[in-house]
């Protein structure tokens, strides 16, 4: 083996451990609702989380793949792929093993951010794309909030008004979770694949660009759940039992409330300008969280702490991770040179 095939294999691993880390980090965004409303098993909620993110990642994870691979700097070589990789990977597991759940998305383009800045300057960054998706991490919580504060007075209203839709909302809970996870497949997949498909494309001879982000979605899939049974009960317990008290109609609330935000953010950005924009499912989930949580009991009702100490870990996230990240690739570039790209 030479030494790009070598930086390949090593790349690759990265990325599958990378998505283990997605699994066991951000399982707990589409799970934690029903699991905290106890009408399901952790266990249970991870299998049906597993299939339905792998659908979503395969039908439309390249959405934000693109987005990851190019839409925020013009392009990422082995190098940068392997350093944003390595960096985003130990920032996660050190959080994974802690039981905090923070943003995997922040902690992805913060890497990407500094490679950007390391390998083009400042001037070489995306800044318009940059911007787009800083913004959807204050919109997209709000959002959820909004929607999930008017869903779940509705489930309350219904509930009140027709006795059998109490019980129905067992199985519409269960439905929600099955869509949460899709968006969450065609949100994330990108955090652990994206930055390898320029580099896999090369290394292949230039297959189609769909077919190398498919291959990458079934790839990033096979270790997101692998992450999410060994490493996800923990992340899970934290957000399902530790930011509010919830019962089936708030639980069905915010996660109807997460699922949408989370795909339209997918989906309409890139039907209008060709990249999806990757957002931050657990700022939606919480976001979604906190907005049933007014709407059940005021802000007595929710965890103050433990939102603020989530919030705090999402924003060092972005800013030790583009440190760390444009710090190796500084140091290694004129040793190693891009490897490949």
């Amino acid at each position: 083996m030479n030494i790009v095939e070598v930086a390949l294999f090593v790349g690759m691993s990265l990325s599958f451990l990378m998505a283990v880390a997605l699994g066991g980090n951000d399982a707990a965004s589409p799970t934690a609702n029903v699991v905290g409303a106890r009408i399901m098993t952790i266990r249970r909620a991870v299998v049906i989380f597993t299939v339905f993110t792998m659908v979503g990642a395969l039908s439309q994870g390249y959405m934000n793949m693109r987005t990851i691979g190019t839409g925020l700097v013009p392009g990422i070589n082995l190098l940068g792929a392997i350093v944003i990789i390595l960096t985003a990977f130990t920032w996660i597991m050190i959080c994974n093993f802690r039981g905090l759940e923070i943003s995997v998305t922040h902690t992805v383009v913060g890497s990407i951010l500094g490679y950007g800045i390391a390998a083009y300057g400042t001037g070489g960054v995306q800044w318009g794309m940059i911007q787009t998706v800083v913004l959807s991490w204050f919109t997209s919580p709000a959002l959820a909030a909004v929607v999930a504060f008017g869903l779940h007075k509705l489930m309350l209203a219904l509930s009140r008004r027709f006795e059998s839709w109490e019980r129905s909302m067992v199985v519409v809970l269960t439905l929600a979770l099955c869509y949460s996870a899709y968006a969450f497949g065609a949100n994330d997949i990108a955090n652990a694949t994206g930055v390898y498909v320029t580099v896999t494309k090369i290394a292949m001879g230039s297959p189609p660009e769909g077919s190398v982000m498919f291959m990458l979605a079934l790839f990033g899939s096979i270790g997101v759940a692998v992450g999410g049974f060994w490493l996800g009960p923990k992340v899970i317990e934290t957000v399902a039992f530790n930011i509010i008290r919830l019962n089936v109609a708030s639980a069905t609330a915010a996660e109807l409330a997460n699922a949408l935000i989370v795909h339209l953010f997918v989906t309409v950005p890139y039907m209008v300008i060709g990249y999806g924009v990757p957002i931050s499912t657990s700022l939606a989930n919480v976001g979604a969280l906190v907005g049933v949580g007014f709407s059940s009991y005021g802000s007595s009702g929710i965890n103050k702490t433990t939102v603020g100490t989530l919030i705090v870990s999402w924003v060092m996230s972005v800013g030790a991770t583009a440190l760390v990240t444009y710090t190796l690739y500084s140091l290694l570039l004129p040793i190693t040179g891009p490897i490949l790209g």
